[in-house]
């Protein structure tokens, strides 16, 4: 599975911005898909992550109730909406997939993930 993140970009705090994670057509229906993020000097981060049938997400504390984690199967793609960023929220954002059995289950932690895309990085600005 290949996956490109893209969309990242400078933006002034209270502002918005969508994260996409375009997957190889292959087993895209199969795999559950998170997006994680790591600040210079820092650990990587959870942020969110949506099972395979879409319908259970999980989110990090740091962005709960202003990040929206979405799939769309018909495009291949997963889709990370940040609203209200703040400045802790700069970062390089990365989605990875990993292949699950359970149409219902998310994964939180990296070490359960299989695959990973490179990352697009995220300003936000104060």
């Amino acid at each position: 599975v290949q996956l490109q993140a893209s969309g990242g970009g400078l933006v002034q705090a209270g502002g918005s911005l969508s994260l996409s994670c375009a997957a190889s057509k292959r087993n895209f229906n199969q795999h559950s898909y998170g997006w994680f993020r790591q600040a210079p000097g820092k650990e990587r981060e959870f942020v969110a992550a949506i099972s395979r049938n879409g319908y259970n997400t999980r989110y990090g504390d740091s962005v709960k109730g202003r990040f929206t984690i979405s799939r769309n199967n018909a495009k291949n793609t997963v889709a990370l909406l940040m609203n209200s960023l703040k400045s802790e929220d700069t970062a390089e954002y990365y989605c990875a997939s990993v292949y699950a059995r359970r149409m219902e289950t998310v994964q939180v932690t990296a070490n359960e993930y299989q695959f990973w895309g490179q990352g697009t990085q995220v300003t936000v600005s104060s």
